[in-house]
């Protein structure tokens, strides 16, 4: 008993569907006014500036470091030689060839220092230096219509994506006033 009240219900459900997509028709209204709507947007755009520079470049100073030290060992052993040969006896001739030594070695390490310096040459190069950078600007853009058009003898707005022209389609549902 029950299976034949569920047919009809289903039966009578899917009659109502189609009896309700027959009763969209479609016509056209004219055109009153369509006005573009915008947004202002922000754009930005990667730049590159570029410039030359001058860049100085100074002596090698692995070579200030051998030279001072070949100051200090070349002061060292005359400075050795000479308080050497200062001294009178045995002891004194050691002491004087110490003594010698540190300052000789001293003063070598002095000259060739300041002899490095003297001669420390800086150099220039050009080199193009560059740098990017964020440039901005604003745009309006059309984000859509608002469309004014009458339809027997009523006026309607809606917002559309795109201009209609001057005619828009209508999608018209008939059902009976409840």
């Amino acid at each position: 008993m029950k299976f034949p009240i569920i047919s009809a219900c289903a039966i009578s459900f899917a009659m109502s569907v189609q009896v309700q997509a027959a009763d969209i028709i479609y016509d056209y209204a004219d055109v009153v006014d369509a006005t573009p709507l915008f947004k202002t947007v922000r754009i930005s755009i990667p730049k590159e500036e570029c410039w030359n520079e001058r860049v100085p470049h100074h002596g090698n100073r692995h070579n200030r470091r051998n030279s001072d030290a070949l100051g200090s060992v070349l002061g060292g052993v005359i400075g050795g030689a000479i308080g050497n040969e200062v001294g009178h006896s045995k002891k004194n001739k050691q002491v004087g060839a110490v003594v010698g030594a540190i300052v000789g070695s001293t003063i070598g390490k002095s000259i060739a220092s300041n002899n490095g310096k003297r001669h420390d040459k800086v150099t220039y190069t050009t080199e193009e230096v560059c740098r990017v950078y964020q440039d901005y600007y604003e745009e309006d853009r059309v984000i859509g219509y608002s469309v004014r058009y009458r339809y027997n003898n009523k006026s309607y707005t809606t917002r559309m994506k795109s201009d209609p022209g001057d005619t828009i389609k209508l999608r018209l549902a008939i059902s009976p006033a409840r």
